[in-house]
């Protein structure tokens, strides 16, 4: 067990619970900065089209698995995106041969290729009927997508209109609540029953509101949900170092070419997968919690999921990681988080069990 002042940390091989891979050259740009430090991997369905079907996401995950080096140890647990058109059949029967490990729910507009997403989530009752009783996780967005509704108060908005209704018609069902941004989630999470849990995202952990507007307009850190108020922030640093097992990893590192984020309406999402893992030690290494990373990281998703713990580990050194500004390849250039920072902690290199 390590103490705060512990230079070194191994821990159980860790999950992450929710990862944007994209496709195509993009996806064999950044694929490995996910597998190089994870075992397994929820891997988001909003692509174009999306991946609404059993052939859609399998061959989704043959691409994912084509693009990665000779000798990886990654597994992509896929996801089938919920629209209003959905059957409750072609879920459950992905559910069933392995292929869907969850469904996504996009509220429509609410983010990054989101126009095929639910309007209303009464149409997918059938549906989320179908997965209570197959104990199928829903993995949720969670902002309303009205323009009227003012950015910064979409997920709280959320919470008491449209999730704490669908949790009461449905309590039994498997929910994560995925990159919670305040304290009004950490809050809701906590006194909801043990079906429902949270994913924390690395950035939201060091971010609020102010890094949009330091020293000028900085694409690089506008994601959504967007950041919040300090407050906000410190609520989700509390939650994820508390070892409460609601609370656990999701990195939602979301890579968007460097020219379509500095634009003038630049892209939402932060590519935080390359120093992912650096970047949660250094938050817990803060809140003297090093000894509740591996909960968080390693432990706490599997056991929501009804899945196995890794056996293998991986080791993080209190030494210098400078990071790189810049990830270029296959004629693409993406800015990751942290970039031309120095971190205080390096993730070397995994080891099997």
């Amino acid at each position: 067990m390590p103490t705060p002042e512990a230079n070194q940390v191994t821990i159980r091989e860790p999950d992450d619970w929710h990862l944007h891979l994209r496709d195509d050259d993009m996806m064999a740009l950044i694929a490995n900065y996910s597998a190089r430090q994870f075992a397994r991997a929820i891997i988001m369905p909003n692509l174009v089209p999306p991946v609404t079907t059993i052939a859609a996401a399998e061959a989704y995950r043959d691409r994912i698995l084509d693009v990665l080096p000779t000798g990886h140890r990654f597994t992509p647990l896929m996801t089938a995106y919920l629209t209003d058109e959905i059957g409750p059949d072609e879920v459950e029967t992905g559910h069933t041969r392995g292929v869907f490990t969850a469904c996504k729910l996009y509220p429509a507009g609410a983010t990054t290729n989101s126009a095929f997403g639910v309007t209303d989530v009464r149409n997918i009752y059938p549906v989320l009927e179908r997965m209570q009783k197959t104990g199928m996780p829903l993995l949720i967005h969670g902002e309303v997508a009205s323009s009227d509704i003012d950015i910064f108060d979409r997920e709280a908005v959320f919470l008491e209109t449209v999730l704490a209704p669908l949790l009461g018609d449905f309590p039994e069902l498997k929910v994560v609540l995925e990159h919670i941004t305040t304290a009004d989630s950490v809050q809701f999470i906590q006194a909801a029953g043990p079906s429902v849990a949270a994913t924390i995202t690395p950035h939201h952990l060091r971010i609020d509101r102010n890094a949009l507007f330091e020293g000028g307009l900085r694409p690089h850190a506008y994601c959504l949900p967007v950041a919040k108020r300090t407050h906000h922030r410190a609520a989700l640093r509390e939650a994820a170092t508390s070892g409460n097992p609601k609370f656990f990893l999701g990195t939602d590192s979301a890579p968007h070419p460097r020219h379509d984020k500095e634009s003038a309406c630049g892209c939402a999402g932060i590519f935080c997968a390359p120093v992912a893992l650096e970047s949660y030690a250094l938050t817990f290494d803060e809140e003297n919690a090093l000894d509740r990373l591996e909960g968080f990281a390693s432990e706490f998703g599997p056991n929501f999921y009804g899945l196995p713990l890794n056996e293998g580990s991986i080791t993080l050194r209190r030494e210098a990681l400078t990071v790189p500004k810049i990830v270029t390849g296959n004629d693409l250039s993406v800015v990751p988080f942290h970039a031309g920072e120095t971190l205080a902690w390096c993730a070397m290199e995994r080891s099997q069990g």
